[in-house]
């Protein structure tokens, strides 16, 4: 335990002496091993035994939080930094992070569930656990209103305004934005709070929506592996994360005719480029469709 001190602190002096990094840059540089070091604490494994294995394992549990491709790209190269300064000082002969991959980055069409696959999950779940509704209501929130998992685990009762058909949501910065709810989303938060009275909330989560079984708000990751295993439940092959249900809300509603505006309202976005992500998938969607069914392209 000592000798880990010992290490990350000559890693830091290492850092501002001998590679004269800025204060910022040697703030994000530590800032992005501690990730590692807080993975290894709960592997319990000293920091020198990790191996190119535990990486990988590393590596994929920041993706599955939905980690930025180019925020995992920065993390990784700082981990690389690290065993090269353990490689120099002689405090290991191996490094495992030498073939270790940074991801690419680039354009990409995020993953998009089909309405039918939307059903199949949200069918999927047991209403008969304690938690069943509750998992049902939250996952048919986040379609519904498009809204981030950050946002979703922080809305509250007095958020949902039952009879106008809205829900008012807290954004990046703070911003506010109204944001229309279906029937059914409301529908399965009323059955939801049948089981919601019945639980023992903790001071300061009293009007959180969407309790743990303690009784605090749901972490994100708890969101994150709800949907998963959900989605593995439904025969889901996709790889499925909160974020795909935002995708998708904003792509069926595209595909419906929305308005491009509209639906950066309601996503709150800041700036219209983001949203325009969507035209492509639809675009891509016309051409799997004329290639599926356009008579030119059946095979005779």
């Amino acid at each position: 335990m000592q000798q880990g001190k010992d290490i990350i602190s000559k890693y830091h002096t290492y850092l501002r002496l001998e590679k004269s990094l800025s204060p910022n840059t040697l703030d994000a540089y530590m800032t992005d091993l501690d990730k590692l070091l807080r993975f290894v604490a709960s592997e319990n494994r000293p920091i020198l035994e990790i191996t190119y294995q535990d990486l990988q394992q590393f590596v994929a549990q920041l993706r599955d939080i939905g980690i930025h491709p180019r925020s995992q790209a920065r993390i990784i190269s700082g981990i690389k930094s690290f065993y090269r300064f353990l490689l120099l000082d002689g405090y290991t002969d191996k490094d495992p992070t030498e073939l270790l991959e940074t991801p690419k980055i680039g354009f990409k069409l995020p993953e998009v569930l089909t309405e039918n696959e939307i059903n199949k999950i949200l069918d999927s779940i047991d209403l008969s656990l304690p938690e069943g509704q509750r998992n049902r209501a939250m996952l048919e929130v986040l379609y519904s209103c498009g809204l981030r998992v950050s946002e979703l685990t922080g809305l509250r009762y007095m958020d949902v305004y039952f009879d106008e058909g809205f829900v008012r949501v807290e954004g990046k910065g703070g911003k506010q934005r109204l944001v229309p709810i279906s029937e059914t989303a409301i529908r399965e938060i009323k059955n939801y709070l049948y089981d919601r009275n019945l639980v023992a909330v903790k001071k300061g989560h009293e009007d959180i929506l969407f309790l743990s079984r303690r009784g605090t708000g749901l972490s994100r990751i708890m969101v994150f592996h709800i949907i998963k295993q959900q989605a593995e439940m439904a025969g889901i092959h996709k790889n499925v994360s909160p974020h795909t249900f935002r995708h998708s809300f904003a792509t069926h509603l595209l595909e419906g005719g929305a308005n491009l505006r509209a639906i950066q309202e309601m996503l709150g976005h800041d700036n219209i480029t983001t949203t325009e992500i969507y035209t492509h998938i639809n675009r891509e969607f016309l051409r799997k469709e004329i290639l599926e069914h356009h008579p030119r392209n059946k095979k005779r």
